[in-house]
């Protein structure tokens, strides 16, 4: 396997992506950088594991952009939900920026049919979708893949707990036997080495930190409470706390009747949940990264979903009922280095629950 560089100088990179990395600062990479995209550009498959938040994304845009300046002609990066396929977008549109010639196409739920085919149309080198929206444009006919040679399975994990097994096998079917497979995991349970034992050809794996554990940096803690009484408390916490502020709920409907408390408690608040609409779902990402409002209320959706590196609070007002969601959940906060704290409101049927994670996660 190759050596892990340690800047991306030492990389044979264009001179575009080089001056794009510069523009962003990228100078070092993170570790799962360092260790993933010399493998990747030498056309090894991959499975990847690293913690929420260590760079992931970059460690597979870099080299997708490398091999398509040297003539490879589509990449295709399947990830489990819109905000996650929006937050990859957004970093491959800045890594190209120095780079006329790519051109993505972003096929998601929530959006319009028509524009996404007219995209397709222009002919994208780089296709960015959810399973099941892609899946609708093949059995429409208006996506090829037949030209795929680079295939990303990003929060593989969480595209297996979502159910989109059956999708994902459809999908493999339109794609070329001859490709590059590089599967990218916070978790590593059986049912995602049963799918790279079906699709991935001797894979190298590239592990950074202890898999499913919060980053250490992480200042956790947890209160005790009466379910009647966790938005008094909540109320209470949120007085003492600066920054902004990411909390979770169990349902849409417990997101919904927070955020109204909390703007009735004078709280500069916004939801986001897979009942809202795309538009309304960009709206409140976009006032968060802003800091048009500090606080953001969110199922499990914004676990893996957002990517906003200057949360400093996670609460979980509801704990998740999959113990492998507390770490995507507390991984919001602590991005890229920084320091961060993350509260859990458990009532007391929740505190088997509590156990399980801590036991795991603590």
């Amino acid at each position: 396997m190759s050596e892990p560089i340690k800047s991306f100088k030492d990389l044979s990179l264009s001179i575009g992506l080089q001056k794009s990395l510069e523009k962003m600062n990228f100078i070092n990479p993170t570790p799962i950088q360092a260790k993933a995209i010399p493998v990747a550009l030498q056309n090894r498959d991959i499975i990847a594991c690293a913690q929420t938040g260590t760079g992931k994304t970059a460690a597979f845009c870099i080299p997708i952009l490398s091999k398509l300046e040297k003539g490879q002609k589509l990449a295709l990066i399947l990830v489990p939900t819109r905000e996650i396929a929006a937050q990859i977008a957004m970093v491959l549109k800045q890594i190209s920026q120095d780079s006329p010639f790519i051109k993505q196409s972003l096929l998601i739920g929530g959006t319009s049919m028509y524009q996404q085919i007219q995209s397709l149309k222009r002919s994208p080198n780089i296709i960015i979708a959810t399973p099941g929206r892609l899946v609708d444009h093949l059995r429409r006919g208006t996506v090829s893949l037949f030209k795929a040679s680079i295939l990303v399975l990003d929060e593989a994990d969480r595209m297996l707990d979502m159910g989109f097994t059956a999708q994902l096998n459809e999908i493999l079917r339109f794609l070329p036997s001859q490709r590059q497979t590089l599967l990218f995991s916070a978790t590593f349970p059986q049912n995602i080495e049963k799918l790279a034992g079906k699709y991935l050809k001797d894979p190298v794996r590239v592990s950074v930190g202890a898999v499913s554990k919060p980053v250490e940096v992480i200042n956790q803690k947890m209160i005790s409470v009466p379910n009647q009484k966790k938005n008094g408390i909540l109320v209470e916490e949120l007085y003492s706390r600066t920054g902004s502020i990411l909390i979770f709920a169990r349902t849409k409907h417990r997101t919904d009747s927070l955020t109204k408390h909390l703007n009735h408690c004078g709280f500069q608040v916004n939801r986001l949940h897979g009942g809202r609409s795309q538009s309304q779902r960009n709206h409140a990402i976009d006032g968060f990264r802003s800091g048009k409002f500090n606080i953001l209320v969110a199922t499990d959706i914004a676990a893996r979903g957002i990517d906003i590196p200057q949360i400093t609070h996670v609460i979980n007002y509801d704990l998740p009922k999959c113990t492998e969601d507390y770490v995507h959940r507390i991984g919001r906060t602590a991005r890229a280095g920084a320091s961060g704290n993350a509260l859990s409101l458990v009532c007391p049927e929740e505190q088997g629950q509590w156990k399980r994670i801590s036991k795991l996660y603590q």
